[in-house]
């Protein structure tokens, strides 16, 4: 990958689509992570107005530490970037106040996780409107278009995706780059939706490169007969993925009403 034209190219598609929207910059939740370290650095290169947004919910403290870090390094690089906090446990603990939590406790552990999502995209749109700005996304190529590991309406409701045609690993390539602090560049994927540090392998049961892997034999046509081993077990995770997070990934069915029962 021919990093740096990469960047030149993402900064550039970014401002221009910004320009010809007519809006004030960009919003970016900033969570602590590669993507949104290497997303909100892209939106700052542009120029324009960049707003950085911490919204914790219980967060564990290493993502909150890495989230100040990313933000103080930004500001002091760019004088486009400023940010805020928004502590939104007090929301979610008042929401499960007024829901039904019976039921499967790894179904409503799982049901609050992507509420976590949502409010975050409820308040990154918030902001946004009230600036003028974009909601930018954070999701890369593997989560989006691969496993399909994001929240619906959540972290995947956003008004446009500048990474999401990379790679985790080009991810990291860029975030060297980008020179994103090492502890970001280190710490392992999460989406931080559990209030703990559990990572997105353990919840997947697979690591990014060997998901990147998956992705590409899936490309080439490839079928489990094909494998055996570890290399099984990672393929048979992926598309078990890739199968029931479709309805991610393709735009919503439109029930279409024959011209004649109109």
């Amino acid at each position: 990958m021919q990093t740096n034209k990469v960047i030149d190219h993402i900064v550039n598609w970014l401002k221009e689509y910004a320009q010809n929207a007519r809006v004030n910059g960009f919003v970016v939740g900033v969570s602590g992570g590669i993507d949104s370290a290497v997303t909100s650095t892209l939106c700052a290169k542009t120029g324009l107005p960049t707003l950085c947004i911490e919204m914790p919910i219980h967060q564990a403290t290493s993502h909150v530490t890495r989230a100040k870090e990313h933000i103080s390094q930004l500001k002091e690089r760019f004088d486009n970037v400023s940010d805020t906090r928004v502590d939104l446990t007090p929301v979610f603990e008042e929401f499960k106040t007024e829901v039904s939590l019976e039921g499967e406790q790894a179904t409503v552990d799982m049901a609050l996780a992507n509420t976590r999502a949502r409010l975050r995209m409820t308040t990154l749109y918030y902001y946004a409107g009230l600036e003028g700005k974009l909601v930018a996304g954070t999701g890369n190529k593997v989560e989006d278009f691969g496993v399909g590991f994001y929240t619906k309406y959540g972290d995947g409701g956003v008004d446009l995706s500048p990474i999401a045609d990379l790679l985790k690993s080009e991810v990291y390539a860029i975030g060297k780059v980008l020179q994103v602090s090492d502890s970001i560049m280190v710490a392992a994927p999460s989406d931080g939706l559990f209030g703990d540090a559990r990572s997105d392998e353990d919840q997947i049961g697979a690591n990014y490169d060997e998901l990147e892997w998956a992705m590409h034999m899936q490309d080439e046509g490839k079928v489990e007969a094909d494998f055996d081993g570890r290399e099984l077990e990672v393929f048979k995770i992926y598309m078990s993925y890739n199968r029931r997070n479709q309805h991610k990934m393709i735009p919503i069915p439109i029930c279409e009403i024959p011209k004649d029962l109109k």
